[in-house]
C-alpha cells in the first residue's frame, strides 16, 4: 500500500444520465465521447485513485435554477424547457435539444457546481466530465452544441463563497468559448484566457479583445499550429497572465479539439500536451476545476483526459 500514499485520489463527477441528451447517431457532440472516456478511465494502471461521484440531483439543489436564471434569460430558458418537454427539436443548426436535453443540461450545471464544492473543500483538483458542453452558450440562446453557460455559471457561484475572492477560466478548447467570454468579461473578479483556432467557428476571440477590465487574454493560434506554439503561448502568455491575476479557483474549459485526429478543426496537437498544460496550470493553483467542453474524436478526446488527469496525480 506504500504507494498509493503518494498518489491522492482524484474526483471525477458523471453520472449516466448525461448520455440522455440525444443529438441523433450522426452528430460529432454524442453521447460515445462520455462512454469513451469512461471506458478508457475504467481501463487506466492507476484506476483505483480515481473517486466517482454522482452529481447532486438538481432537485436537492436549488441553487441550479437560480443561478441559470441569473446568467441566461429566462425567457430562453423556458423556451429550452419547452422545446424538450414537447419532444425536442434543433434551437439552431448544430444545436439538438431532445426530450431530455433540458434536464440533462440541468444536471450538468449541478456537476459542475458540485466540481466547485469539492475543490474549494478538499483545495484539489477535479473533473467534471459532462456534456451537453457549454462554452458557447450565450445569455439569449444556446449554439454550437451548447446549452447552458457551464463554465461562467460555476464561476459566478464560485464567486459566493466567502474564501473566493477571483477566479479565472481557461479555456484550451479549439473554438474560442464567446459564451463564457460575453458572460464574465463585465466582471472585474473573473478573468477569462483563451486559446483557440483563428479563423475558426465561432469568429470571435480577437486578440483585441480584452475584457471590461483587462481581464481577457485572447490567443488567437493559426491552422496548424502544434505543441510548440502552444507550449510557447503558456510559458509566455497564458501562465504570467494567470499568476497576474492570481486567482482562488481555476477552471478550465477541458475541450480537446485541438488534437491532430480531431475532426473538426485543424490544429495539431497530442493527447500529452493536455499533461504539460496541467502541470503549467498547476504552477498557478492546485485548485483547478477541470470541465469537459469539446473533443470528438474518442481516442483522442480519451488519451487527453487521461493525460490531464495523469498530470495532476503526478503521474
Amino acid at each position: 500500500m506504500h504507494h498509493a500514499l503518494a498518489l491522492a485520489d482524484f474526483a471525477i463527477i458523471y453520472s449516466p444520465d448525461f448520455l440522455d441528451h440525444d443529438t441523433g447517431s450522426f452528430h460529432p457532440e454524442n453521447a460515445g465521447r462520455l462512454t469513451a472516456v469512461v471506458a478508457a478511465l475504467e481501463g487506466v494502471p492507476w484506476a483505483d485513485h480515481l473517486d466517482w461521484q454522482e452529481p447532486t440531483p438538481v432537485k436537492q439543489r436549488k441553487a441550479v435554477d437560480s443561478l441559470i436564471a441569473q446568467i441566461h434569460n429566462p425567457r430562453y430558458v423556458a423556451a429550452l424547457r419547452e422545446i424538450a418537454h414537447t419532444g425536442g427539436g434543433h434551437i439552431d443548426g448544430d444545436t439538438v435539444v431532445s426530450e431530455r436535453s433540458y434536464a440533462v443540461a440541468r444536471l450538468a450545471v449541478s456537476a459542475w457546481l458540485d466540481g466547485v464544492d469539492y475543490v474549494l473543500e478538499t483545495g484539489d483538483s477535479a473533473f467534471v466530465l459532462a456534456r451537453p458542453p457549454g462554452h458557447h452558450a450565450v445569455r439569449d440562446r444556446g449554439m454550437g452544441f451548447c446549452l447552458f453557460a457551464n463554465a461562467a455559471i460555476a464561476a459566478h457561484y464560485a464567486l459566493e463563497k466567502s474564501s473566493i475572492n477571483r477566479v479565472a477560466i481557461l479555456d484550451w478548447d479549439v473554438h474560442h468559448g464567446n459564451g463564457t467570454q460575453a458572460l464574465v468579461e463585465g466582471n472585474a473578479a473573473i478573468a477569462y484566457c483563451s486559446l483557440h483556432q483563428m479563423p475558426a467557428y465561432p469568429g470571435t476571440g480577437h486578440s483585441g479583445e480584452t475584457g471590461l477590465h483587462h481581464n481577457v487574454l485572447n490567443l488567437p493560434m493559426a491552422p496548424g499550429s502544434a505543441s510548440g506554439d502552444y507550449i510557447e503561448a503558456f510559458e509566455q502568455k497564458v501562465i504570467p497572465f494567470l499568476k497576474g491575476f492570481a486567482p482562488d479557483l481555476l477552471i478550465v474549459s477541458a475541450g480537446y479539439d485541438a488534437n491532430t485526429a480531431d475532426p473538426l478543426a485543424s490544429v495539431n496537437l497530442r493527447p500529452q500536451d493536455y499533461g504539460t498544460f496541467t502541470r503549467q496550470c498547476l504552477s498557478v493553483t492546485d485548485k483547478i476545476l477541470f470541465g469537459l467542453e469539446g473533443g470528438y474524436d474518442y481516442e483522442a478526446l480519451s488519451q487527453s483526459v487521461m493525460a490531464t488527469i495523469a498530470a495532476r496525480l503526478g503521474l
